[in-house]
């Protein structure tokens, strides 16, 4: 005779929630993930965020089928009494069933094989330019092909780590290192990190690692509150000395940008070296001392320190074009504090997500990002279906009334402008100023 189901309600649910405790409930069954998550291949963070609630949506938009086999071996024999299933999630899970009855997540084109063709020939390119050219012009240019090499290879790396963008597992993991941290200098594994927790938890002020740019940026006023960032463990402190930052921060925005891989390079070492643990950490260690080798070797060979100069600054200043896209996505999109709540998921996703407009042959500029919210639903679907699919991202949208963002290039660039430069000027007049030193007093006296 089998056993009666046993169960618990959604309020008891959430009180396991605490490293060492850890449930989830998925498709109403209960799962103990307490001693998984230290080795859950996406970090742990997505199961600390989703800890002590449902993460059906979640789950179904992450894995495939043979993750729900392995399942079984944490199920703690519990169902979830009071679970329910919204109308969007019921179609959201439908077009995910349909999408992989039509083959689309196997189906991932050339696209890599080509843009790793053309990434060899800009990597040449740069490379002849500098060993075999004369002339700032033609150095300049070897810079700016550089910078675009890495863009390149960044959507290399972003692919990788969602689906599998090579025949094997092997493969994969070799194009991660190879285009991640050999050419570009950033680690897969801090990206892999970074941008688990930032799908998962997407525009919440303390749980999304993308929003968390204090004391530079603030796309909210919420953080002029000195709320703790759940993701680095620490309070982002909004003093006088982020005051001043945050109050130009429309105007430094595109600056900051031209130089924002310094925080990528000072966040993969910081990852690496720190106790956390690590997959392959020495193979990534490896793949940036590579980085840390051929790059500065090839700007020494210029002739000179204001064409060295030259040329890192162009490398960086186009790639910077690559971190305005993963801003433009977000910045100017709502935001909450705390985590999305199980149906809750499918909403945060479509209202913290902008779609960019872009003819199919301006495809490769944007890696994919420029369908921002088919990405975030479906993001293990290969980037050459994400065109297909947001049709069907739209309608479902439309269907339940949720918000549906897209706009031009040029206008998500003006979105993000406003949104910090209301920012901004709430930074300069709030109600409980923050002690002021005196480069503030300088600069704001006369407004």
């Amino acid at each position: 005779m089998a056993e009666p189901k046993r169960y618990i309600t959604s309020d008891e649910l959430k009180t396991h929630n605490k490293p060492g405790d850890l449930w989830i409930s998925i498709q109403g069954k209960i799962y103990d993930v307490s001693e998984w998550v230290k080795s859950h291949p996406g970090g742990e963070q997505p199961l600390l965020n989703l800890a002590g609630q449902d993460a059906t949506d979640a789950f179904v938009a992450f894995h495939q089928g043979a993750a729900w086999q392995f399942l079984d071996k944490h199920f703690n024999g519990l169902h979830l009494e009071d679970y329910s299933v919204s109308e969007t999630s019921k179609d959201y899970r439908k077009l995910v069933y349909e999408f992989t009855k039509l083959g689309l997540y196997q189906k991932k084109g050339h696209g890599i094989f080509i843009t790793i063709c053309v990434i060899a020939i800009l990597f040449a390119a740069s490379v002849y330019g500098v060993l075999f050219r004369e002339g700032i012009f033609v150095h300049l240019l070897s810079g700016c092909l550089m910078g675009i090499l890495w863009i390149q290879s960044g959507w290399i790396g972003h692919d990788s780590g969602h689906y599998q963008v090579m025949s094997t597992p092997k493969l994969n993991r070799f194009a991660q290192i190879l285009s991640g941290n050999c050419l570009a200098g950033i680690s897969i594994a801090w990206w892999k990190w970074n941008h688990n927790a930032h799908h998962i938890a997407c525009n919440s002020l303390d749980h999304d690692p993308d929003l968390q740019h204090m004391p530079f940026f603030a796309v909210s006023s919420k953080l002029f509150n000195s709320i703790t960032s759940y993701f680095y463990d620490r309070k982002m402190n909004f003093d006088c000395f982020a005051r001043f930052l945050v109050s130009k921060q429309h105007w430094t925005f595109y600056p900051v940008m031209c130089l924002a891989r310094l925080n990528l390079f000072a966040q993969s070492f910081s990852l690496l070296l720190s106790n956390r643990k690590v997959p392959h950490r020495i193979q990534e260690l490896i793949g940036l001392l590579v980085f840390w080798t051929w790059y500065p070797l090839l700007v020494s060979f210029l002739p000179n320190w204001g064409e060295r100069v030259m040329f890192i600054v162009a490398s960086f200043s186009v790639t910077g074009i690559q971190h305005v896209q993963f801003c433009l996505n977000h910045f100017s999109m709502s935001v909450y504090l705390g985590l999305p709540k199980g149906n809750d998921w499918f909403k945060k996703q479509t209202s913290g997500t902008l779609d960019i407009e872009c003819a199919s042959w301006m495809d490769w500029f944007h890696g994919g990002l420029q369908f921002q919210t088919a990405h975030h639903l479906f993001p293990r679907l290969p980037r050459n279906q994400l065109r297909r699919v947001s049709p069907f991202v739209k309608e479902l949208c439309k269907k339940h009334g949720l918000p549906y963002n897209c706009t031009s290039f040029w206008g998500a660039n003006v979105m993000t402008i406003r949104t910090l430069r209301n920012a901004a000027l709430q930074a300069r007049d709030l109600t409980k100023p923050v002690p002021k030193n005196l480069v503030w007093e300088a600069v704001n006296t006369h407004g």
